[in-house]
């Protein structure tokens, strides 16, 4: 998939663990386990701006386009 999930990235960077953003986002660990780990086909606005709300990042610190060749 060209869209890849750079929120391991971001997570380290903010020193955040993936219980307590799941718990902030108010989201299950698993769905953001399922984001995190690149395996979702869509991720709702509202979850991608409470994510960049706590991460305190824009949507493309998150998100990147990778053309497939």
């Amino acid at each position: 998939m060209p869209i890849i999930v750079n929120l391991d990235v971001m997570m380290a960077k903010r020193k955040i663990s993936a219980g307590e953003l799941a718990e902030r986002v108010e989201i299950t660990p698993a769905n953001l386990s399922i984001l995190k780990n690149n395996k979702a086909k869509a991720v709702r606005f509202s979850t991608l701006e409470a994510i960049c709300r706590e991460l305190d990042c824009q949507p493309g610190d998150v998100l990147e386009y990778v053309r497939e060749e």
